[in-house]
């Protein structure tokens, strides 16, 4: 794994937050234009839409323009950010700021970038056959990768238009997500040349440039979980050579000391036996879930030497616009705890 964006060596097993290795200094802007990509991945059910959205609403409420992108369209990503329906290929507004920041979202589908790829090739009529022949799919599976690669490849282009500040990417789970930023350099090595290996060229320097593109890990604070995210850490970084940036652990809620205490006696005389039994294991419990919780995140704080952010558990069914700004302060608010690596 790469040392860049990491804190001193003699504390990477010290067991202490990352919050409190970190002096009080931050422009949470100046986090959000790190670099002109964001890739959320994760493994799947941690929050990986809900943490894209979060992050999109607290860039744009510092000023940026931003463009949140779907790669898989399970709905929680437009959902999230206040918008009714599925997002398509098209770009639909989100939210505007008071600060002159905004949320744009769309959807990039594999079949979508290898249509416009072959239509920006003069292959448009070619294009329509295909299509009314149901064959497209043919040329995807052709060349093995090439569906991703193309993915990654508009996400370029987007990014080079300048049109926006930054492009948050929720990624598929963490599998599917390393098969997708594996892909240009596995690509590179078959294709000989043509089009095909330099679009493939032009991806892996984005995913390799640090200025460009860099992933955030999401992940919760329950062991199989943070299992999965060290794994996919070392991944990222060796196999596909992006830039690894903070952890976010999601729905966590630090210990409360209270819960430690067992019910006091007198609180206790004042129920009955029955009620008092049920709330006395009901704080047992919960006590012993926040300490758990908590020990998962000094695990890995200590297996992987990323600043590591949190974002509360919010008792509500699904997550709307209300619920994503709740977390967007959440984060903008440690954003400005802890110092932005240079």
């Amino acid at each position: 794994m790469k040392t860049s964006d990491k804190a001193p060596e003699q504390d990477f097993f010290s067991g202490k937050s990352l919050r409190a290795r970190y002096p009080p200094r931050v422009d949470p802007v100046a986090f959000f234009e790190r670099s002109s990509v964001v890739v959320v991945a994760g493994k799947g059910g941690v929050g990986k839409s809900t943490v894209s959205a979060a992050i999109a609403v607290a860039a744009a409420s510092c000023g940026l323009r931003v463009l949140a992108v779907e790669l898989e369209g399970r709905g929680e990503l437009p959902r999230a950010l206040g918008l009714d329906g599925p997002l398509t290929w098209d770009e639909r507004d989100a939210l505007a700021e008071p600060s002159g920041g905004s949320v744009t979202a769309r959807r990039i589908r594999p079949d979508d970038a290898l249509v416009e790829w072959l239509q920006a090739h003069a292959l448009g009529p070619v294009v329509r056959r295909l299509r009314t022949s149901g064959a497209l799919e043919v040329v995807a599976f052709a060349i093995p990768g090439i569906r991703e690669v193309l993915v990654l490849g508009k996400l370029k282009a987007l990014e080079r238009t300048g049109s926006f500040d930054l492009l948050v990417v929720d990624a598929p789970a963490t599998g599917h997500a390393i098969t997708l930023l594996t892909s240009p350099a596995g690509l590179t090595g078959v294709a000989r040349g043509g089009p095909v290996r330099r679009n493939a060229e032009e991806v892996a320097e984005m995913l390799g440039d640090p200025a460009r593109c860099r992933v955030v890990l999401v992940t919760l604070p329950r062991e199989l979980a943070v299992d999965e995210t060290i794994e996919a850490a070392y991944e990222v970084e060796d196999r596909a050579g992006v830039k690894l940036s903070e952890v976010v652990v999601n729905q966590y809620v630090a210990p409360d000391a209270a819960l430690d205490e067992p019910l006091d006696t007198i609180d206790a005389a004042s129920l009955t036996q029955q009620i008092a039994a049920a709330v006395e294991a009901a704080r047992a419990f919960e006590s012993a879930r926040q300490r758990a919780a908590a020990a998962e995140v000094d695990r890995l704080a200590a297996a992987l030497p990323l600043r590591q952010l949190t974002l509360p558990r919010l008792e509500v069914d699904r997550i709307g616009l209300a619920e994503t700004r709740t977390l967007a302060d959440a984060l903008l608010t440690q954003l400005r705890q802890v110092e932005v690596a240079p």
